[in-house]
């Protein structure tokens, strides 16, 4: 990938419109059993969407290197053109960001689990049924009601959706050099905060003491009486996308945290929205005002962690119903691909490649000629790439870049 100055200097404003549609965790795996099926993404019923792949180039991305589980932030980040292994944005302040809270540098953000934890203090559950966002707000009050203070730090809570929350530390002499409290799975004890950073053993202690404090306020809350802390993380800084691709963005997600690593970024964010339908509302309402649009999908990965490989399915089907009043949009470029992969069968994030479909209106060398799925794309004239340097594909394919060099 180019440098920064580079970009900088490359990068032009015109009026063509970019779309880049994530499908969060839309990548999938087949295992070769007794029972072998394919991929959501390749049973799914999605005329439309491969009626546009079979006019594309398709290609595989590589979120963050070969061989690494990427989280959500930079996995994100890497399709927005940043390298996310120079710049690294915590779960906490892309979840704070993403509820619309200003955080000074020196704080602490953290994202919030509520979960399930037996007698014994063995989590059984790491999303405590995926509460509603309601009973969140209901026992967000009571925690404020309760805890205000661990030594001389303030703590601050806020609801998020489902069994997601943030936790806003404001004190003196905190830094992020912190492990999570979750471990990633059930039948195991909440961690311990750790850090080999003397600097970050404050920020440790400060966390010890108010997960075993909410533990002991929630004890009679169950199945909600524990909370997970996870990205425990001070601001980043880092330029924004009009500063280095000359980009008039903006930001069409439902899910705080993706809505938070867009305004990071310097996207304008659209708030209050629920829905597909309302999206796609707003997609519409906002297309003369801006010329690159980030649209996120989530439930395709919310599926993925569940192993619910029927509802993976039903999401990209459902996608796929308002598919043609995004094409008849006339955007320039179309992009359609998932931050990372999220397989039904391993219930998580995972390392392998994300699939790609990528539609130029004009300036595309190879058209495929293929739907839309994990094996077309290997097989795709884009090939595999890194998924940072995706967004230099965006720009060449819509006239956005100047000649390097005389």
């Amino acid at each position: 990938m180019i440098t920064e100055n580079i970009m900088k200097k490359l990068s032009i404003s015109n009026e063509k419109k970019i779309l880049l549609i994530v499908m969060d965790g839309v990548g999938d795996i087949e295992i070769d059993d007794v029972d072998t099926i394919s991929t959501p993404l390749a049973v799914a019923n999605k005329p439309n969407i491969d009626k546009l792949s079979r006019k594309s180039a398709l290609g595989e991305g590589i979120p963050v290197d070969i061989g690494i589980t990427p989280g959500s932030g930079p996995a994100h980040l890497s399709l927005f053109g940043y390298d996310p292994l120079k710049y690294d944005i915590g779960r906490g302040v892309l979840e704070a960001a993403g509820i619309g809270l200003k955080i000074k540098k020196g704080n602490i953000a953290i994202r919030g689990n509520f979960a399930t934890i037996d007698d014994n203090g063995i989590i059984v559950d790491r999303r405590a049924g995926r509460i509603s966002t309601e009973k969140n707000k209901e026992l967000i009050d009571y925690l404020r009601g309760k805890i205000k203070n661990i030594e001389d730090i303030n703590v601050e809570f806020y609801a998020g959706k489902e069994h997601r929350c943030v936790i806003l530390l404001r004190g003196e002499g905190l830094y992020d050099n912190v492990n999570d409290t979750d471990p990633q799975k059930e039948g195991e004890k909440i961690l311990r905060a750790k850090t080999n950073d003397s600097k970050s053993a404050k920020t440790a202690e400060i966390c010890n003491k108010l997960s075993d404090e909410i533990i002991s306020v929630l004890k009679s809350f169950h199945p909600t009486n524990a909370l997970l802390m996870r990205g425990i993380s001070n601001p980043p800084d880092l330029p924004s996308m009009n500063e280095l691709f000359n980009l008039k963005s903006v930001c069409i997600a439902t899910y705080p945290m993706y809505k938070g690593l867009a305004q990071i970024v310097g996207m304008d964010v659209i708030n209050d929205l629920f829905t597909i339908t309302e999206q796609i509302e707003m997609l519409k309402e906002n297309y003369d005002k801006y010329d690159f649009f980030y649209f996120h999908i989530k439930k395709t990965d919310s599926y993925g962690e569940d192993g619910n490989y029927g509802g993976k399915i039903q999401v990209i089907e459902e996608f796929d119903k308002y598919f043609m009043e995004i094409t008849d949009m006339n955007f320039d470029l179309i992009v359609i691909t998932g931050d990372h992969s999220t397989p039904w069968r391993m219930k998580g994030h995972s390392f392998h490649t994300t699939p790609i479909m990528f539609y130029s209106k004009y300036f595309l060398r190879f058209r495929d000629n293929l739907e839309f799925n994990e094996n077309s794309c290997q097989k795709g004239s884009i090939g595999t790439i890194y998924s940072k340097d995706l967004m230099q594909l965006m720009l060449a394919h819509t006239l956005k870049l100047l000649k390097y060099g005389a």
